[in-house]
Parts: C-alpha cells; sequence; structure tokens
C-alpha cells in the first residue's frame, strides 16, 4: 500500500481531532456508506438495464409482426396505376372544387 505524504497528513490530523476510540467507529460508518451507496447505484444500474432491454424487445417484435390486417367491414382500394394516376388525380381536384375559377374561353362565368 502507497500512502502519500498527503494521506500520511490526514492520517495523522484525523487520529489527533477524532482520538483513537473514535476513529474504528467512524471508518466503519464511511464504509457502511459506501457499502449502501454501491448497492443502491448497482440496483439502479440494473433497473435500467432491465428497462433498456424490454425496450429493444418491444422494437424487434414490432419489426417482427407483420401489419395487422384491415378490418372487415372496409373495402381495400388499390393504388391507381401510373396511366391511371394523372387522370384520377385530375378527376379529384375537378370533382372537389364546386366553383371553378373563371375560364376565359366560357361566356357568362
Amino acid at each position: 500500500m502507497n500512502i502519500g505524504p498527503e494521506m500520511l497528513f490526514l492520517l495523522i490530523l484525523a487520529f489527533l481531532l477524532f482520538g483513537p476510540k473514535k476513529l474504528p467507529e467512524i471508518g466503519r460508518q464511511i464504509g457502511r456508506g459506501l457499502a449502501d451507496f454501491k448497492r443502491a447505484s448497482n440496483e439502479l444500474k440494473g433497473q435500467l438495464e432491465n428497462e433498456m432491454r424490454l425496450l429493444e424487445a418491444e422494437d424487434r417484435e414490432k419489426k417482427i409482426s407483420p401489419p395487422p390486417p384491415p378490418p372487415a367491414n372496409t373495402v381495400a382500394v388499390s393504388a391507381p396505376s401510373s396511366e391511371n394516376a394523372t387522370s384520377a388525380v385530375a378527376a379529384s381536384t375537378a370533382s372537389a372544387d364546386p366553383h371553378p375559377a373563371a375560364d376565359p374561353g366560357v361566356e357568362g362565368a
């Protein structure tokens, strides 16, 4: 055990301040406090690791499981093909606007 001059000074100072009867008691209290702190930190670390494992398992479960089937009362609609996509967009925009803008070629608008 390598005790430096600073540590030796602190030990002599503690011996003078507390006396030989109190030093072992103080040492035990410090040891208990450090042991309690270490136990609590290990417990917290274990809980955090457990939560992380649960979250990772949920993520893996979501990636692996297939998407749920659509409800039975809905009708599945397929996406329009590329040929019909432009006409479908044009038809939906035309039906969506009940008052089209005035066309210069149309009279009375």
